[in-house]
């Protein structure tokens, strides 16, 4: 981000001053989110039990929207499993509703390999706007207190990596993936990509992402005309044809060298990508910066509700700043 090539005269730039200008809606939403009637759908509690299977074996008692409901509600309320059973146990009580309740157990499997159903894109949005990003959450395991306060050795780190692509016109959640920490994001970003419903004009990430396999990815996925704003390392090098056919890196080169790094990041509209690092402090003071499920199958699922629970939240209202200083 910028402040890092300011960093011998950072004292002496000042900090831009906001102003939420739809206080009024801002703070309504926020309320809302505690409301149980916002996460608990008619739908849902419709069609609680799954429909009779024809083919041999037992009989699933809850459907998949049942079980979505009640890790959902374990996710918004930061509640382990068991106690996410005592919490939808209340509901069902107080709203007088004569269902069952799936117990710890149940959510455990049921998590495993969950389909949440998806809603598609309405037809006539604008296009998206895509910053892509990843960020790394932590899993089970043993923790800093252990290795300070008993001096004993830890196994190798463990941790997930979540990938995250945001719209920064709409501000959804457009695309993510979990993957193990060995995965690059390059790697994970055509499986992002295959979740994107829209056409889009514009990407922006990091430097991670730099290369030509990204521009030709994107370029077959969405056309030539899509914008690509990518920052090329300090040592990057033009391509051996940049005199008959430059490429977008090409040009993003030679206005760094022209202009400075500070200078095209303004005129580019990288800056923006600093809606994707805000997505990742959202995540970690919403969701959470660890991973409750243990096994990968269910942390997978852990994610894809973390995900649905955000857009719901972003849906409610978000704030409207103002620049004041």
């Amino acid at each position: 981000m910028p402040h890092k090539f300011n960093t011998d005269r950072r004292g002496k730039i000042p900090k831009q001053k906001h102003r939420v200008t739809n206080w009024a809606e801002y703070n309504e939403s926020l309320r809302q989110r505690g409301d149980l009637t916002i996460w608990i759908s008619d739908e849902a509690l419709g069609l609680w039990s799954a429909p009779r299977r024809t083919a041999r074996g037992g009989q699933p008692r809850y459907c998949d929207l049942a079980i979505e409901l009640c890790l959902t509600l374990g996710m918004v309320f930061r509640q382990p499993l068991r106690q996410t059973q005592g919490l939808m146990r209340s509901i069902a009580r107080l709203l007088g509703v004569a269902i069952a309740v799936p117990d710890f157990s149940t959510l455990s499997r049921g998590g495993n390999g969950l389909i949440l159903q998806t809603r598609p894109r309405a037809e006539g949005q604008v296009a998206i706007h895509l910053a892509v990003d990843s960020t790394g959450l932590k899993i089970f395991g043993e923790g800093e207190w252990l290795e300070k306060k008993h001096k004993t050795k830890r196994k190798r780190r463990s941790w997930r990596k979540l990938h995250l692509g945001l719209d920064i016109v709409s501000g959804e959640i457009v695309c993510s993936d979990l993957t193990t920490d060995d995965v690059g994001d390059p790697t994970a970003l055509p499986g992002l990509l295959d979740q994107v419903d829209g056409p889009v004009d514009l990407f922006l990430a990091d430097g991670a992402y730099d290369g030509g396999p990204t521009c030709n990815l994107l370029a077959e996925r969405f056309g030539s005309k899509i914008e690509v704003t990518i920052p090329p390392p300090k040592n990057a090098a033009l391509s051996p044809n940049v005199a008959q056919h430059p490429t977008v890196r090409d040009r993003h080169i030679v206005q760094i060298q022209t202009h400075g790094r500070m200078a095209w990041q303004k005129t580019s509209g990288y800056n923006q990508r600093c809606r994707g690092e805000t997505l990742m402090g959202r995540w970690k003071a919403v969701i959470g910066p660890k991973l409750k499920a243990r096994s990968f199958e269910n942390q997978k699922t852990e994610a894809k509700i973390g995900v649905r629970v955000l857009n719901r939240m972003t849906g409610l209202g978000r704030p409207s700043f103002e620049r004041t200083a």
